[in-house]
C-alpha cells in the first residue's frame, strides 16, 4: 500500500470568464491523459488509503482551514490540481505537498485518474466549517452581494462550480479555506490560479473576502451528497456510475 498523503489541495476559489480557461488551464500532459482514462473507483479507495492522514478517511479535511474538503468534489477539478502539483505549477504550504504526489510516490496516471473518481462520489461532511455571519445577518448579505458581483458567473448561484470548464464547487468547503484561498490568490501565491480570478480580487479588501468566504459557507449542499447522521463511512461506491 502507498505510503504517502496525496496533495489534492482543491481551489476553493476558481472563478474566471468561461472564455479564458485556456489562459489559466492549457490542458495537455497528466492532466489531460488522466481525463480521458476510464476511472475505477474501487482502485481510488485504495489509492485514497494513502490520503487520509491529512484528509481524514471520509476525505472531509479540516475546519481550521489547513486541509480542503475533498469529497464531493469535481473529478476534473481535483485531476487539475493534482496534476498542477505533480507538474510543479502549483504551491502548498511550504511546499510539502510537492515530493508526495510525485508519480514514484501514488503512482501513475492511472491512479490520479481513480482516486480523483473516488473521491468526487464520497459523501460529504454535514457539518462543515461555517462563518461566523448566518444568513439572518446584514453580514451575509454583503457577502451574498459581493460574491453575486465576483463569484457568481462561474461558481454558480449555488456554489456547484462547473466540471467541465475545471471550476470548483464551494458549497460545502470549509470557510477558513475559502478564505485562505482568495487570500492566496490575490497575493501572488497560487502560482496555478485562474488570471481572471486574479485580477476579480486584486482589489478586494480584507473584510471583502471574509464576507464573500463568510457567504459561501452558508450554501447549502443537496443533501443526498451529505453523509447521513453520524455516517462517516467513506467507501460507498454504490451511486459511482463509473
Amino acid at each position: 500500500m502507498k505510503k504517502v498523503a496525496i496533495g489534492l489541495l482543491v481551489a476553493a476559489i476558481g472563478a474566471a470568464s468561461n472564455g479564458t480557461a485556456s489562459a489559466w488551464n492549457e490542458g495537455g500532459g497528466e492532466q489531460e491523459e488522466a481525463m480521458r482514462l476510464s476511472p475505477d473507483p474501487l482502485n481510488g479507495m485504495e489509492v485514497f488509503d494513502a490520503c487520509t492522514a491529512c484528509h481524514l478517511p471520509e476525505g472531509w479535511g479540516k475546519l481550521d482551514g489547513t486541509v480542503p474538503q475533498l469529497a464531493g468534489q469535481h473529478r476534473s477539478v481535483l485531476i487539475k490540481q493534482l496534476s498542477d502539483i505533480r507538474a510543479n505549477k502549483r504551491d502548498n504550504p511550504a511546499s510539502t505537498m510537492y515530493p508526495y504526489a510525485l508519480p514514484e510516490a501514488i503512482g501513475g496516471v492511472q491512479d490520479l485518474a481513480d482516486v480523483a473518481a473516488y473521491l468526487e462520489i464520497m459523501p460529504m461532511n454535514p457539518q462543515w466549517g461555517k462563518g461566523p455571519w448566518k444568513p439572518d445577518t446584514s453580514e451575509y448579505v454583503q457577502g451574498q452581494q459581493l460574491y453575486e458581483e465576483n463569484c457568481l458567473e462561474c461558481h454558480g448561484k449555488a456554489g456547484m462550480g462547473d466540471a467541465e470548464q475545471f471550476f470548483p464547487r464551494i458549497n460545502g468547503q470549509h470557510q477558513r479555506y475559502v478564505l485562505r484561498q482568495l487570500h492566496a490568490i490575490r497575493d501572488g501565491k497560487r502560482r496555478n490560479a485562474n488570471l481572471e480570478m486574479i485580477e476579480e480580487s486584486e482589489d478586494l479588501t480584507d473584510e471583502e473576502m471574509r464576507l464573500i468566504a463568510n457567504y459561501v459557507s452558508w450554501q447549502q449542499v443537496p443533501k443526498d451528497q451529505l453523509a447521513a447522521g453520524e455516517d462517516r463511512e467513506p467507501r460507498r461506491l454504490a451511486t459511482s456510475g463509473y
